[in-house]
């Protein structure tokens, strides 16, 4: 957490409010997982073109380079006209001609850095691993059933690594497994096409509906315009451990895999 659909329904949440802005300072806090990569005065005068997201990563476009965020576990983004002094946990803060927006991230897990380009070196080793979009047309069925045939542990942990298909998070994974009734342990090369091809579907379905409810607030996930999300009250597994399946009643487990929660239903998802 945050996963795809909670970045990207952030950065819808401020994206068009900071096109065009003039950057007038940069403040830092504490050091998140990986330096600024720049001085932060070199930033100051650069002019914001456009907000874009891969993976989990949200790209701030300037008219000289980019800046690359990551809310890594517990970071949020806020983006206001005038904003509260800064607290403890606010780590990172871009003040603009259009606003101030500020990066608060209690566990500092979250990271903004500077490069060139996007095919720069610093932002090629960052996004260069990353699989398909799952929301965009390049997210195939059948090419997504022939990359899990050459996989040999869990489909559920071949979803968290993100090099198949980037942003399908623990949350979203559980949930997509369960609409495709697939065992979380399941190794991913035995899962046949139709089977893959329903996790496909469900994959996407799932990714949809999370952000037309805003994405999920367990914790203290909210937009750039401090909403939260509704995703997880409609949930089937995920955080049920122990409560009756939605569909047939059968009390939902939990395990780990990964050192990550994993919930299932034991009758609804067929190994």
């Amino acid at each position: 957490m945050p996963e795809l659909p909670e970045v990207e329904v952030t950065r819808r949440s401020f994206a068009d409010r900071i096109a065009g802005a003039q950057v007038r300072g940069v403040q830092l806090g504490k050091p998140l997982r990986w330096p600024l990569g720049c001085e932060p005065q070199a930033l100051v005068g650069r002019t914001v073109r456009s907000v874009s997201r891969r993976g989990k990563y949200l790209l701030i476009h300037l008219d000289q380079g980019l800046l690359l965020m990551h809310l890594g576990m517990s970071g949020s983004l806020q983006f206001a006209e005038q904003l509260p002094p800064r607290g403890v946990h606010d780590h990172f803060e871009l003040d603009t001609s259009r606003g101030c927006l500020r990066l608060h991230d209690p566990r500092r897990f979250g990271a903004v850095v500077h490069a060139d380009a996007v095919d720069d070196p610093v932002a090629s080793k960052l996004l260069g691993g990353l699989g398909v979009e799952p929301l965009e047309a390049g997210f195939e069925p059948l090419r997504f059933h022939e990359a899990l045939r050459q996989r040999r542990v869990s489909i559920k942990q071949v979803l968290l690594a993100g090099d198949i298909v980037v942003g399908v998070g623990n949350i979203y994974a559980s949930e997509a497994l369960f609409l495709a009734g697939i065992r979380p342990t399941l190794r991913a090369d035995r899962l046949s096409r139709p089977r893959a091809l329903r996790l496909h579907g469900a994959i996407v379905g799932v990714l949809q509906k999370a952000l037309a409810l805003g994405g999920s607030t367990l914790r203290d996930f909210s937009s750039a315009r401090g909403e939260s999300g509704y995703f997880q009250l409609d949930a089937m597994v995920y955080g049920r451990e122990g409560q009756p399946c939605r569909v047939c009643g059968s009390p939902i487990k939990g395990i780990r895999q990964g050192q990550r929660s994993t919930f299932y239903c034991p009758q609804c998802q067929k190994p």
